[in-house]
């Protein structure tokens, strides 16, 4: 019989971890291991060194050679939640976005009739907004909003068809672009001329906008960068890369949405 692959032994580790009742970060402080390493060994993108695979078996109390059989009953246990529950299901479910070109430029748009007269929303707070708006709605619906690819870049996650949309809808006259100054500091700024078109946005989908405006369109461009830099997909992703978007169901407080309320509540 062939051995597991690395993927179902962090399948596994994920079970165990959860049936012991620990959280990542008490089991990453415990086997001296980052949080994002921790995550890259539960989604099989990293090797379990034998080292690492001890202090993991001695504190989670399991046998290294029933772990790495490839006939473990730990992939049998079903009941947890979270992570354990969504990894199952990552086969079954196709999730590599698909860009929306139409849905992009209407949230683009409803972002910037909210928020274009604040003087802080220059085009690095512009892309955070964008980013938690897709990335949370796809925590919480587990669907892709308008299905961006981001990659994680110094200043941020970067929208990977931003330039060109904006550049299409500077074009078409949909949006000006200005150059301004904040608290002395040169800023690429943009400024909607015409409305959203509402009908492309559901409900569901304008709601998660509006939360994420609500929370951070306040916040400076630093602010912003610093807590994108803290959240779980861009820890987890290298530098570079496209960020993996199933990554938000590694998330904990206070990124996580999973504790909005239902769909179609006034509030979260």
């Amino acid at each position: 019989m062939k051995p597991p692959t690395q993927k179902q032994l962090g399948r596994r580790l994920v079970e165990i971890r959860k049936r012991k009742g620990l959280s990542q970060e008490d089991l990453a402080k415990r086997i001296g291991l980052s949080r994002s390493s921790l995550t890259q060994l539960e989604l099989g993108n990293r090797n379990m060194d034998i080292i690492t695979l001890q202090k993991i078996a001695y504190i989670l109390g399991f046998s290294m050679d029933e772990f790495v059989s490839d006939e473990s009953t730990t992939g049998n246990v079903v009941q947890d939640s979270g992570v354990q529950e969504y990894t199952t299901k990552t086969t079954e479910r196709i999730s590599r976005p698909v860009f929306s070109q139409l849905k992009f430029k209407n949230m683009l748009l409803y972002i910037l009739e909210r928020c274009a007269g604040k003087p802080n929303v220059g085009e690095t707070v512009l892309y955070k907004l964008l980013y938690f708006s897709d990335f949370n709605y796809f925590e919480r619906y587990e669907e892709h909003l308008s299905g961006a690819t981001y990659r994680k870049l110094p200043f941020g996650p970067l929208p990977g068809q931003a330039e060109p949309t904006i550049n299409q809808m500077l074009r078409d006259d949909l949006i000006q672009r200005i150059k301004t100054y904040y608290f002395d500091f040169p800023q690429i700024r943009y400024l909607p001329l015409v409305k959203a078109d509402l009908r492309q946005l559901k409900a569901s989908e304008k709601q998660i906008i509006d939360h994420v405006i609500d929370q951070m369109s306040d916040w400076s461009a630093n602010a912003i960068s610093d807590y994108s830099h803290k959240d779980m997909p861009w820890l987890a992703s290298k530098e570079g890369e496209e960020i993996n978007y199933e990554l938000v169901f590694y998330r904990e407080a206070p990124y996580t949405v999973r504790g909005y309320e239902a769909e179609g509540d006034d509030e979260f």
